[in-house]
């Protein structure tokens, strides 16, 4: 099976480190990840010029991809290279539009001029849609949005958000500009860098996307593409965690050589490299299915949810570990790359909120 990426991949891959390397070098972050917005608005222009943020989405849409792989080869690169900014809200939201038709707001967003973030969690939600309380009514003039979102990317710094809610006909999707009526926002910045806020909606006047009640199948779907995305950014901060553990085991010496001879840590490092693969092969199988039918598709994303979650621990704590001390230091960029990690672990459902999400989707397949 050729799991290469292809030579128009590849040629956006190879761009994309460039343009990192060159504009988000590690001291770079260390400053700009953790103040102001926790991210760099001219980066994600860049960004959108290089044709990375139009991969995402099919040529139909205005985009230049929209293969899962697409995604899959963006995120990365975002994750080699620690990137902050709300491009995981920005590929949902994105493809919320796309879904809707919302042509002009989608090719703002592709050219790099609006940044478009997602709201929907809410406190008590643990992602599942169903249990969303933010209100939509229908008013004389459009809609007015009530309510809370909590986590939302870079929520003080986005142009419009895209916000899902409870219609009186069902989950339903709003586009609602920055500085609203009504609306207010808690920034603060991230413990793996960037930003996010807590929202509050009284009686915010919002534009209807799509089909009232109809949201349901399509923010499912938003879902599963961010999903790969994840899958395919932790396994690259994984490679990279690989990278400087080994390059430590040859250096770093004791009794007279270099660790990397010690048959423990060898094993170890080997145990490590077969998890990474294991993660690397859920991600492929991800983006591979995410065009499928929806319960193979919402499988294999699940499934590799829980892949990367499993392997991600394992990696940033041997990592450190092999590290000693000098592996939690803000100085070090392992220490970064551990703890995005571990965050990523975390983001659009844990472990267990996975593991029990592929069992109960395997129910459907199960003849009765």
């Amino acid at each position: 099976m050729d799991f290469s990426l292809g030579q128009d991949r590849q040629m956006l891959v190879d761009s994309l480190r460039r343009l990192l390397a060159a504009k988000a070098p590690f001291a770079a972050r260390k400053d700009g990840a953790f103040e102001g917005s926790g991210w760099s608005r001219a980066l994600w222009q860049d960004m959108a010029d290089l044709g990375a943020i139009g991969a995402w989405f099919d040529e139909s849409h205005g985009g230049y991809g929209g293969s899962p792989f697409d995604i899959a080869v963006v995120f990365g690169e975002i994750g080699r290279a620690l990137l902050t900014g709300p491009y995981l809200a920005a590929l949902q939201a994105g493809h919320v539009l796309a879904a809707a038709g919302q042509t002009d707001a989608l090719a703002a967003l592709i050219a790099g001029t609006s940044v478009v973030t997602y709201a929907e969690e809410e406190a008590d939600t643990w992602f599942d849609p169903a249990a969303i309380t933010t209100r939509a009514t229908p008013t004389g003039a459009g809609w007015v949005l009530d309510g809370a979102k909590t986590v939302v990317a870079a929520a003080g710094s986005a142009d419009r958000l895209v916000v899902v809610a409870q219609a009186p006909q069902g989950l339903t999707t709003f586009l609602v500009e920055a500085g609203a009526p009504g609306l207010t926002i808690r920034d603060y910045l991230l413990v793996d860098g960037g930003s996010a806020g807590d929202i509050g909606f009284a009686a915010t006047p919002a534009v209807l996307i799509g089909t009232a009640g109809e949201a349901a199948s399509v923010i499912e779907a938003a879902r599963a593409l961010a999903l790969v995305a994840l899958a395919w950014e932790a396994v690259a901060v994984m490679d990279v965690l690989r990278d400087h553990t080994l390059d430590y085991l040859r250096t770093r010496k004791q009794f007279g050589q270099a660790i990397g001879k010690f048959q423990a840590l060898q094993h170890r490092m080997a145990t490590l490299a077969l998890e990474i693969e294991q993660a690397r092969s859920a991600a492929i199988n991800a983006a591979d299915r995410a065009s499928g039918p929806r319960t193979t598709r919402e499988r294999a994303v699940s499934a590799a949810k829980v892949t990367i979650g499993k392997a991600g621990s394992l990696v940033a704590e041997e990592a450190i570990q092999v590290h000693g001390g000098i592996g939690m230091t803000w100085d070090l960029a392992l220490s970064h790359y551990a703890k995005r990690l571990m965050m990523i672990g975390h983001e659009l459902g844990d472990e267990d909120h996975h593991l029990a999400r592929y069992i109960a989707l395997g129910q459907d397949i199960i003849p009765a």
